[in-house]
């Protein structure tokens, strides 16, 4: 085990944009790949079962799937954070603790979720106000794919420990050949079965039951420094305590996303069929943009938590830095790419003109603002790496959620164009208070290393 200890650590002494980059990629290929779980059966469901079912697999139901799954995974984000601190620092003991416990976090609460879910999925859809010719597919969705949310989890936290470790090649590779299941079973069922969604469902749960076996097989047996033991699963008081003060705000944080997601989506749910097909569309497009910026904030919390496990804050602050110039770049030039091709885009996933037109009004609304909310996403992870997670939790749950909701009040009659600005004003919000927040925190952050 120490073995793994006394290899070259690139993340805590190598170049550090070339660290971030080696570390990054994997981590974004391996983002499109679990995008394309749901983009496919969105892909396949709207070409070959409809739009109808097309604004089924997404719409309301991707809205609770989404909230339940980043909720925990929020959760989850505390073991990350120690896992990468304590390996950072080599201390063998609190890692192998750590990963024990994690991985008992995300086998008992994707069961208990799993259970809640398919349970409320009834009264969640009918909250949402979901149009009455969703709802039965949507409910089958839902109950689908909160069934097979333990599989779900494990795979997620056990790709996340691999990354906290700097490893991000091999749950790619997982994710890739999971995907072409995925792809393969979307065909069978649903345009040679026509099974609809019910078969885009089955696809994806089965292909996600593949990837949890295979992660929880690295990690047992296949990891240098892990060495995950069924027969040892436990949950160790203080390890937890750990993860869920950092974990905890951080599930907050992420939810704000959701619930004022849900909140937009039962405006939508309003305008129509046509409109929610259109929002369900440009979502599976947005979504390419949020796994960029994910894989940038995964990177920058696995490179800042083990460089301040090592104590080095000089690197800290440049990676900071470099993260964010490389993310806006790439901000700018896809948000220019989206709009620009929203219509060729759009019509991957329907036939119908009018869905197309309401989708390329959706995307002149939100895409050419993706860089606004860069230095809220990085400095926030670079914050929760360090210990420091309440920052974003308290500025979501105003610039993200409060605004919104009041927004949405106000706004709902007005069209979807005005409705979809809160999107860009929110960003801006949240990122200025961030910002401000860590010119203050960081100096005090960097003299308690000093110490």
């Amino acid at each position: 085990m120490e073995k793994s200890y006394k290899r070259e650590n690139g993340i805590v002494n190598g170049v550090i944009w070339k660290q971030i980059l080696i570390f990054f990629f994997p981590i974004l290929v391996g983002a499109v790949f679990q995008t394309l779980y749901n983009t496919v059966d969105a892909v396949v469901v709207g070409r070959f079962s409809g739009k109808t079912a097309l604004a089924s697999v997404g719409g309301s139901s991707g809205q609770i799937v989404n909230f339940i799954f980043s909720f925990f995974m929020g959760l989850s984000t505390g073991a990350t954070v120690i896992i990468a601190q304590a390996y950072g620092a080599e201390d063998h003991k609190r890692v192998d603790e750590a990963l024990h416990t994690a991985y008992t976090f995300a086998l008992s609460g994707g069961v208990v979720l799993g259970v809640i879910g398919v349970i409320f999925a009834r009264p969640m859809l009918e909250l949402l106000q979901t149009p009455a010719d969703l709802f039965a597919e949507s409910i089958t969705y839902v109950r689908l794919l909160m069934g097979g949310l333990v599989f779900t989890l494990i795979y997620n936290v056990g790709s996340a420990i691999l990354r906290a470790i700097g490893d991000s090649r091999r749950p790619l590779y997982i994710l890739m050949a999971c995907c072409g299941i995925n792809i393969v079973l979307d065909l069978i069922f649903v345009a040679v079965l026509h099974q609809g969604v019910f078969g885009a469902g089955i696809a994806t749960v089965i292909s996600q039951a593949f990837s949890a076996v295979l992660i929880t097989w690295l990690l047992m047996k296949k990891t240098p420094g892990m060495e995950l033991s069924l027969r040892r699963l436990h949950m160790n008081g203080t390890i937890l305590e750990k993860i869920l003060q950092i974990g905890l705000p951080t599930a907050i944080s992420g939810s704000m996303f959701s619930i004022s997601n849900m909140i937009l989506q039962a405006a939508i749910n309003h305008m129509g069929s046509d409109t929610v097909a259109a929002w369900t569309a440009y979502g599976r497009i947005d979504a390419f943009w949020w796994m960029i910026d994910q894989a940038f904030c995964i990177s920058i919390t696995t490179f800042v938590g083990q460089n301040y496990g090592a104590g080095k804050p000089e690197r800290i602050k440049k990676g900071i830095t470099e993260v964010i110039i490389m993310e806006t770049v790439l901000a700018v030039v896809i948000g220019f790419f989206v709009v620009t091709a929203a219509p060729v885009l759009l019509s991957f996933f329907t036939k119908s003109k009018t869905v197309i037109e309401i989708g390329r009004q959706i995307s002149l609304e939100i895409a050419p603002f993706y860089w606004t909310f860069i230095i809220s996403e990085i400095l926030s992870s670079a914050l929760r790496a360090e210990n420091y997670v309440m920052i974003s939790t308290i500025t979501n749950l105003l610039g993200i959620c409060v605004f919104r909701i009041i927004w949405v009040y106000f706004m709902a009659s007005s069209g979807i164009a005005h409705l979809l600005y809160c999107y860009p004003v929110s960003y801006v919000i949240t990122s200025t208070i961030v910002f401000i927040y860590f010119c203050w925190r960081q100096p005090r952050i960097f003299k308690k290393m000093a110490k």
